[in-house]
């Protein structure tokens, strides 16, 4: 079983690369098996080593340096957070058929939620909130500059070109309205703080319905911490979304925020991922439809979010 390429510039991974690059970097592991675990990831292939182990190897050059940044930054966040987070064991290097670097972590139990089937909505909701928070919580100094902590502004060109992209799959017009409203939010004026820039369902994991881990930790830094807000969007049912904000004590004007990267996020990846990614496109609809009915948009976002 191949990894799914969702990229041009994808790397062709598959049981066979990862077993020899086991067998050749790591020969303790000689032997155990290697399975594929199935993932919506655009940025990484993963695969479970054994019974306690995780390989993770990048997709493409743009998420080869989030090794890099994982293996330095991992150990020193986990021992401030609630919950577990991978826990780096080796760093591989590059080889025939894997030309940048990749990991092995320790193996995490739990499944993805999925969204509009959440179990137990509002203990997960707190579970989160409690997370987000401790990781803010944490000294920046030091840390790497968050690429997704940035002001909304500077994602005003793609979203307004991939808003573009979408006549009759969207409502359009709607799109932009509420895009522009999230531009008319003010920016965070206090210091940085860490967030883990990418926290979507497939980066959650949950165990008879509480928080059980957050992986993924590659585009984690210091910046406007907001966008951690967007699982209240790509994940959590609208009934939950007051036990996750109330958990982060957030305002009026963090939280509107956080709805418009989440926002924005979805318009990008819809037509993007649209005839690739179907997990991750369903996942954009699901955000645009409840960010829409947020807005009063509701009867007009069934119309192409859904399609």
């Amino acid at each position: 079983m191949c990894a799914v390429r969702t990229h041009a510039d994808g790397a062709d991974i598959d049981v066979s690369l990862v077993r020899r690059l086991v067998d050749g970097q790591f020969p303790q592991w000689a032997g155990l098996p290697v399975e594929p675990v199935v993932s919506s990831g655009t940025e990484n292939a993963m695969y479970r080593l054994g019974e306690d182990m995780a390989v993770r190897l990048p997709r493409r050059e743009g998420a080869a340096g989030d090794v890099e940044g994982e293996q330095r930054w991992l150990p020193r966040l986990a021992p401030h957070l609630p919950v577990a987070v991978p826990a780096p064991l080796a760093k591989g290097g590059p080889a025939e058929g894997c030309p940048w670097s990749w990991s092995v972590y320790r193996w995490l139990e739990g499944g993805n939620p999925v969204a509009g089937r959440v179990a137990e909505p509002g203990p997960l909701a707190g579970d989160l909130g409690k997370s987000v928070t401790a990781l803010r919580e944490i000294d920046p100094v030091g840390g790497p500059p968050s690429g997704r902590g940035v002001p909304l502004a500077t994602r005003d060109a793609p979203t307004r070109a991939a808003i573009g992209e979408m006549h009759g799959i969207i409502d359009t017009e709607a799109a932009t309205a509420a895009w522009e409203e999230a531009l008319r939010i003010p920016e965070r004026s206090g210091p940085a703080a860490w967030s883990h820039g990418d926290l979507s369902p497939g980066n959650v994991l949950a165990d008879r319905g509480r928080l059980s881990a957050v992986i993924d930790f590659g585009v984690a830094g210091a910046g406007d911490p907001s966008v951690d807000l967007i699982v209240a969007w790509n994940l959590l049912p609208a009934e939950a979304r007051g036990v996750f904000r109330e958990a982060l004590r957030a305002d009026d004007a963090t939280w509107a925020r956080g709805r418009g990267r989440a926002l924005s996020i979805a318009f990008i990846q819809l037509p993007h991922y649209r005839n690739t990614n179907p997990v991750l496109a369903a996942g954009a609809r699901h955000v645009i439809r409840e960010v829409f009915a947020d807005h009063g948009y509701a009867a007009r976002a069934g119309r192409g979010a859904g399609g």
